[in-house]
């Protein structure tokens, strides 16, 4: 399931929320109701074929 993380520009809360592709939802910020907020970049988590869940690494700075 699509779980995104984003913060508010106006409080800074971040906060997660589940959006599907085909949801045309306006996301708010839970504490000021606030909808100027950003999608920010988070690890991805997944199943293995073990069924094992494992987080994949933060991407790497490339200088």
């Amino acid at each position: 399931m699509p779980i995104y993380e984003y913060k508010c520009k106006k409080c800074c809360h971040c906060f997660e929320k589940l959006v599907f592709k085909d949801d045309n939802v306006k996301i708010v910020c839970p504490k000021c109701e606030n909808d100027n907020v950003q999608k920010l970049l988070s690890a991805t988590r997944f199943i293995n074929n073990t069924g094992l869940t494992s987080c994949a690494d933060s991407p790497k700075s490339f200088s």
